[in-house]
């Protein structure tokens, strides 16, 4: 017989850690309580163009575990190769390229010549481990030693792939981690054709093929523990469900109350003290295209964000259409004083300078004033949730606020990955 899993939570972590074991043989059953699937990484149809919720970017393709789902279990992956000669810098008084590749960096002017050998030492440096950070150190404080020109580059490289304006409480060695593996991939960005929903779906057809059962709009509520903290079983509003494994890919907050009663509770307490990575999201639907040089611009002093998405991925426009996403981001200071409405004047004031003439071609739009891109941000003494606790015997943890490789969705792709090797690795006794 075959061991049985329960995986609660219909993300990107659930769907993946469903897909790989259904397609490994396992008996999975999937609950979800919302009425899709995705999570926060959903695409919505308005108006003949395709929203996404999210930036469907995936860093360090050649390195990214949505590759290992690829070859391991046959998803499909519409990869869109992310084009660095159209992305650019906007510092206030010019524009320049961004400095994504050797080419881009020899191009630049957000530095000088001799800076800009002083930053590819320290690409060097880290590819190579020669640095690695400082337990204790954030990033701002171990970079003091540089010049300002190639510390203010890094930390500017920091905030967009971190989705932070705060880049210098990023901890130095999470730091150099994850640049080591950026800076040695030979796909840094690229976009997925189709966006979120192609997916989710791709890994809803890997379950439901392996005669995996998807169960939505079924919340948990309560979880039974036996005297070793084996979880016995789970409750939801139309079922209870037994399994050998459990995986809980929802957030630590819904973690505390569904093991509120148990005396498990502790565990999850601290991780649900911690603020999550928030942006506010602006994104418009064109009914034609506006010629520009840029794919992607960087407002660098209000730190944000605009990619032309259908330039990448045609799929998400009607013909002839454009969408762009802009995102700005918030720190906890921001979130609290409200300045999401700030942020959204600043994103419209990128537009009309970059891409003139939006506001009359405007066909549909989508404002997110508080949109969560990853559930715990990794900045200060904030920590990420581990996969496994040593007291809890069958069950595992996994989403973007757990620990894994990379930020953002490859946390959500990695953790599950993590888990599932884990559970493979030490099959149960079946009786």
């Amino acid at each position: 017989m075959s061991e049985t899993v329960i995986v609660v939570g219909g993300g990107l972590a659930g769907m993946s850690a469903a897909a790989r074991l259904a397609h490994n043989g396992y008996k999975v059953t999937l609950l979800e309580k919302a009425p899709k699937l995705g999570g926060r990484a959903i695409t919505i149809p308005l108006k003949g163009f395709n929203f996404n919720f999210g930036a469907h970017a995936i860093y360090a393709r050649d390195k990214s575990v949505l590759r290992k789902f690829e070859s391991e279990i046959g998803l499909k992956v519409d990869w869109k190769n992310f084009s660095p000669s159209k992305a650019f810098y906007d510092m206030g008084s010019f524009t320049t390229p961004m400095p994504a590749t050797l080419a881009g960096l020899y191009q630049t002017k957000v530095i000088d010549a001799e800076n800009k050998v002083r930053f590819a030492y320290e690409v060097i440096k880290t590819m190579s481990s020669l640095e690695r950070g400082e337990e204790g150190v954030l990033i701002g404080d171990y970079l003091q030693k540089e010049s300002d020109p190639v510390r203010d580059l890094l930390l500017t490289v920091a905030s967009s792939n971190f989705f932070t304006n705060e880049p210098e409480k990023i901890p130095s060695p999470l730091f150099f981690q994850y640049y080591k593996r950026l800076f040695a991939s030979t796909r840094a960005v690229s976009y997925i054709g189709g966006g979120w929903s192609s997916i989710v779906e791709g890994f809803a057809d890997i379950i439901t093929k392996n005669e995996g059962n998807i169960i939505t709009k079924e919340k948990i509520s309560e979880v039974e523990l036996d005297e070793q903290n084996k979880v016995v079983s789970i409750k939801g509003k139309n079922d209870s469900y037994q399994a050998d494994h459990f995986i809980f890919c929802i957030p630590p907050k819904e973690c505390l109350q569904l093991f509120a009663e148990t005396p498990l509770a502790t565990y999850f307490e601290e991780y649900t003290k911690f603020v999550p990575t928030q942006v506010v999201v602006y994104d418009i639907g064109l009914s034609e295209r506006i010629r520009s040089p840029f794919t992607y611009v960087y407002q660098k002093s209000e730190r944000v964000f605009i990619t032309d998405i259908s330039y990448y991925d045609e799929s998400c426009v009607p013909e002839g259409g454009q969408l762009m996403q802009a995102i700005a981001y918030l720190n906890e200071q921001e979130v609290i004083e409200k300045k999401a409405d700030e942020k959204i004047a600043t994103i419209e004031t990128v537009y009309d300078k970059h891409f003139p003439g939006w506001r009359d071609l405007l066909v549909a739009k989508r404002v997110s004033k508080k949109a969560i891109v990853q559930e715990i941000k990794c900045i200060d003494d904030q920590q990420l949730m581990p996969t496994k606790f040593y007291s809890m015997p069958n069950a595992y943890f996994a989403g973007d606020w757990c620990r894994g490789e990379g930020q953002l969705s490859e946390l959500s792709f990695s953790s599950a990955y993590q888990v599932t090797s884990r559970i493979m690795k030490h099959p149960v006794e079946v009786h």
